[in-house]
């Protein structure tokens, strides 16, 4: 299971769009995606609810974890490109 951990880079957290482009990759990727502050349990990164009810701010961290599967590495890596950016400039 392909995992890592990445810092929110848009000033609105990960709310909004930066959570729908989320969303929307992990939803169109066929594989089991989930999402959590470090330290806590994951949420359905395919979910906007429940992204957006992780509260992640601006500079905070959250583990993003990908299920086993055909193009996993590659997925994680278009997340982690998502979170990491500022898509509200």
């Amino acid at each position: 299971m392909p995992s890592t951990t990445v810092v929110v880079g848009s000033k609105v957290g990960l709310h909004a769009r930066p959570a729908s482009l989320l969303v929307k990759a992990s939803s169109n990727s066929g594989l089991s995606v989930t999402v959590s502050k470090p330290g806590e349990t994951g949420v359905n990164a395919a979910s906007l609810l429940s992204v957006l009810s992780l509260g992640v701010k601006m500079g905070e961290s959250i583990e993003i974890n990908v299920a086993n599967g055909d193009n996993a590495d590659e997925l994680l890596a278009e997340l982690v490109d998502i979170v990491s950016r500022d898509h509200d400039e």
